[in-house]
């Protein structure tokens, strides 16, 4: 059913959900924690090449794919190599767009409870928050469901009209925590920790904890953005389309920095706490901040959408391979997709210490059923449809007629194209390589 697919209804529409798309937990939540613990701001500098040198050309190979054959991953490779193996590159990034779906909804659904918690049950612990199924099953579902619902409306109504409306709001709400935080007494420290390098601290693991922070913020590797892309009309300016989607997503990744760090620095806390410094560390400090309730509320909102933004995205690649492959109704891939997710996402929601035999189990350095699910599809499998796909556009079919897709719709020169060939043939594949032997321990 052609006409389920859609099209965004403007550039800006699509530059909104595409970058809704990247914003999500990884920038809000992760990328603090990760500076945190690898330096700070000698990291973020890495970050920033990695970003430039990598992700950028590799986003460009995604939309140019999808672009060309306005079609679902699956599709997109079967629209230039039919009945080649190749579609099963294709058929891994919709496998994996659902089973993080599954576990992300799950996190996701935290931060709609910490909205509330704080008032509600302010003496709570995290651990069991997350260990009361009570809790944490229907707010699993209310997310997933609220995703259903943007996914459901279709590409134009649906998910570019709610990415108009979110993206700004999450601006604001940003904007108003990092005033609160830099107010504080003590904030100059915590600035000095994000803003002057110190490349000393600059290693081998710091480097890659950049390379994979980098890839995974944008959402590349199961594609999400081949499947956007595809809903872009010849006419628009891929070039313009990527870089902006690439400064956006860099630009939330840096202001959660200034969010976070003023804070704990102020608050005699220590920036390497890990995982736990949003939902852990966060909270106290905010405890502790004259306006304090009010300033965790306003956070944890803002949490709350960049997460939707993103769930979205996953949902979308799913709904889109039904739609194109199999003739299905939108609304019959949203909620029977939906329905599968929710099934599929339940042992996740139920690992965090509400099933015992599911919050101990180990797998290559991962805990808990949720974690394993986080590397096996978070972290190898990202990166494997990263660099297969990248292999697929740069070598087999050819930089010459993804260039020229490239060029259409843009003033882009020769030389451009010439660079980013290089770029999509050579070193995207190599670094991405290194950060999937990083993911196995290798290096």
């Amino acid at each position: 059913m052609q006409n389920d697919r859609g099209q965004w209804g403007s550039t800006t529409g699509f530059i909104l959900a595409a970058a809704g798309s990247a914003i999500g937990l990884g920038n809000i939540w992760r990328f603090p924690y990760i500076t945190g613990q690898s330096g700070g701001a000698a990291f973020v500098v890495v970050y920033l090449l990695c970003v430039v040198l990598v992700c950028v050309p590799y986003l460009f190979a995604e939309l140019v794919l999808g672009r060309f054959s306005h079609r679902n991953p699956v599709g997109a490779i079967a629209a230039i190599r039919p009945r080649s193996t190749w579609r099963l590159v294709g058929g891994l990034g919709v496998l994996t767009g659902v089973c993080i779906l599954s576990y992300y909804a799950v996190i996701a659904g935290w931060t709609l409870g910490y909205i509330v918690k704080g008032i509600a049950f302010p003496a709570m612990a995290f651990e069991t928050f997350i260990a009361t199924p009570a809790y944490v099953i229907p707010l699993f579902a209310a997310f997933l469901l609220l995703t259903m619902l943007v996914v459901g409306g279709g590409v134009e109504h649906g998910i570019e009209r709610s990415a108009k409306i979110l993206m700004p709001v999450l601006l604001v709400l940003m904007l108003l925590v990092i005033a609160r935080s830099l107010t504080l007494d003590g904030a100059s420290a915590g600035l000095e920790f994000y803003l002057k390098p110190d490349f000393s601290k600059v290693d081998g693991s710091v480097v890659l904890a950049a390379l994979g922070q980098a890839f995974f913020s944008l959402s590349l590797g199961m594609g999400a953005m081949v499947t956007y892309g595809s809903y872009l009309p010849k006419s628009s300016d891929l070039r313009l389309c990527g870089l902006s989607v690439a400064a956006f997503d860099t630009l939330i990744a840096l202001l959660a920095g200034f969010m976070i760090f003023p804070a704990i620095f102020a608050m005699g806390k220590s920036p390497d706490q890990g995982p736990a410094l949003v939902f852990h560390t966060l909270p106290d400090i905010f405890a502790e901040m004259p306006l304090g309730g009010l300033v965790s509320i306003v956070f944890f909102v803002l949490l709350a959408i960049a997460a939707l933004t993103s769930t979205v995205s996953l949902l979308e690649v799913v709904v889109s391979y039904f739609v194109d492959e199999r003739g299905w109704s939108r609304k019959r891939a949203v909620w029977t997709i939906g329905a599968f997710t929710f099934v599929l996402g339940l042992p996740a929601v139920l690992s965090e210490g509400a099933v015992d035999a599911l919050s101990t189990m180990t797998f290559l350095g991962a805990s808990s059923f949720l974690g394993i699910m986080d590397f096996l599809w978070g972290n190898l499998s990202l990166a494997l449809g990263g660099l297969l796909l990248s292999v697929f556009v740069g070598w087999v079919w050819g930089t010459r007629e993804a260039g020229e897709e490239f060029r259409t719709g843009s003033k882009m020169g020769s030389g451009g194209v010439a660079l980013w060939a290089l770029f999509v043939k050579f070193v995207c594949p190599v670094v991405i390589l290194i950060v999937l032997l990083n993911v196995f321990g290798v290096l």
